[in-house]
């Protein structure tokens, strides 16, 4: 029997994110006969299922943390000379000009490029490099990969062609479940008559929590037996807990840190909201959907998002109150018998054995004068 093709995962800092996530879901579905994963993770990660991970098969290199450009390049480099991965698979978006670069100075055949996200307002620092790197986003990958139409143009451009790979997830584990819903609220000692809001996500700036917040001190001065549940870890989750203070708000908010039953807790909430400044294709949209959540999207968000009537958008620059408004009257939507269609181009089954095609076509692309060439 043929060795497994091993692909080299570039995954950045695994922090528990939404990106992770869906490498592991492919990770865990994909014929680990024929396909392999190892991942290059930075040495700062807080969220490493290495031992997951070896048991699939699979290994995990530390490299430096990316923000140490040269030393992060040369330790790139060595691996991808040492280890010969034919193929490696950058996650990190505009962040991936650099694996990438080494990856081709080490004569690395395949080369793809993977765009997971965009950019918003604020984050000056931050959306300048992304800039900057964009220019370069082209001219190192023999392969361009996006979750959504929208963050493939963003970081290749709308004359650049590029391949669409949901962001999947198993759906089997996200149905609809009443016992469940029960039981979790239980749980977490919400009653049956209380509104409760939840969010899945890291506290960063790109998720919006102050705005979120502003939103759920008008929910409570609609509906004062409301609770809103933040699931996450994240830099600003201090400043998040101290505004809910300020604001007189934090007797109604749970702050559950990272779970690892998030399948469940989806079932517990009455509306998901997601503020977002900006996204690729959020996979908890994606999850909401399949559990028979209603969830509220701003408009920063990329529409193809919406696969089912549970998925609602509401603009970024609307005011808290309006926000507060659209929230309320999704509380007693309920999916619509016949529109989950659009969840079956996101179930991981489907989409691993895709996933597995798309590197073998790959592979097969690259002549031997080629990859000799590349290097």
């Amino acid at each position: 029997m043929a060795n497994p093709i091993r692909v080299a995962q570039i995954v950045g800092k695994m922090n528990g994110g939404g990106v992770e996530a869906v490498v592991m879901n492919y990770y865990r579905h994909i014929d680990r006969s024929k396909v392999q994963f190892d991942f290059l993770v930075d040495s700062d990660s807080t969220l490493v299922p290495r031992e997951e991970i070896e048991s699939l098969g699979g290994r995990v290199f530390e490299i430096p943390p990316y923000q140490h450009v040269i030393e992060y390049q040369r330790e790139l480099l060595r691996l991808f000379r040492q280890e010969g991965w034919k193929i490696v698979h950058s996650h990190i978006n505009a962040l991936s000009v650099f694996p990438l670069r080494a990856a081709k100075k080490a004569g690395v055949p395949v080369r793809i490029a993977h765009s997971h996200s965009t950019s918003g307002k604020g984050e000056y620092a931050k959306n300048a490099l992304k800039t900057v790197l964009k220019t370069q986003a082209n001219r190192y990958p023999t392969n361009k990969v996006a979750c959504s139409e929208f963050a493939g143009k963003w970081l290749f451009g709308r004359k650049t062609s590029f391949s669409v790979m949901n962001n999947a997830i198993d759906i089997s584990q996200f149905s609809p479940n009443l016992d469940t819903r029960i039981h979790v609220r239980k749980q977490l000692g919400i009653a049956d008559d209380t509104f409760l809001i939840g969010h899945v996500g890291r506290f960063v700036d790109q998720k919006n929590h102050d705005f979120l917040l502003a939103v759920f001190r008008e929910v409570l001065s609609h509906e004062p037996n409301s609770v809103l549940a933040l699931v996450g870890n994240g830099p600003l989750l201090e400043h998040v807990k101290k505004m809910s203070i300020d604001l007189g708000i934090s007797d109604s908010i749970l702050f559950l840190g990272i779970r690892s039953d998030v399948a469940s807790l989806y079932q517990a909430f009455d509306v998901f909201c997601l503020p977002s400044k900006y996204e690729g294709l959020p996979v908890v949209g994606v999850e909401c959907q399949a559990s028979g959540t209603p969830i509220l999207a701003s408009d920063a968000i990329t529409s193809e998002i919406k696969l089912t009537s549970l998925m609602e958008f509401e603009r970024l620059s609307s005011s808290p109150q309006k926000w507060c408004e659209h929230l309320i009257s999704m509380r007693k939507i309920d999916a619509d018998q016949n529109d989950s269609e659009g969840l079956k181009a996101f179930d991981v089954s489907a989409a691993s054995k895709r996933l597995e095609d798309y590197y073998s076509h790959c592979l097969k692309k690259v002549s031997p004068s080629k990859a000799i060439a590349d290097k």
